[in-house]
């Protein structure tokens, strides 16, 4: 599949994908990634690999979408939880309803 990523055209398999990716350990993921094999790798990192190129001449978002077209599961960045999530600093009784004060 043809793929443009940072200007230039690129033709990329799933196959090739993996074949780039096979014996490359995963860099620290904190931001968005993408899962190839049983492995969650950076996008810039797949990216990287893939296209030979510096990291900072495209954007994630680039490779992002070059993957999902390709088939392979994107995720957003580790931790972004959704605004209505309960955070760690709410309290048992504030969660069920309560006043959060001790009561003796």
């Amino acid at each position: 599949m043809r793929c443009v990523i940072a200007r230039y055209p690129f033709d990329l398999t799933k196959d090739g994908v993996v074949a780039a990716m096979k014996g490359v350990r995963p860099e620290l993921v904190t931001g968005e990634s993408v899962t190839i094999g049983r492995r969650r790798y950076p996008v810039k990192q797949v990216g990287r690999i893939v296209t030979r190129q510096d990291p900072r001449d495209f954007t994630g978002l680039e490779v992002t979408r070059a993957m999902t077209r390709l088939g392979f599961t994107c995720h957003d960045r580790p931790g972004a939880a959704p605004a209505d999530a309960p955070g760690p600093l709410r309290t048992a009784s504030a969660l069920l309803g309560g006043t959060g004060t001790a009561e003796m």
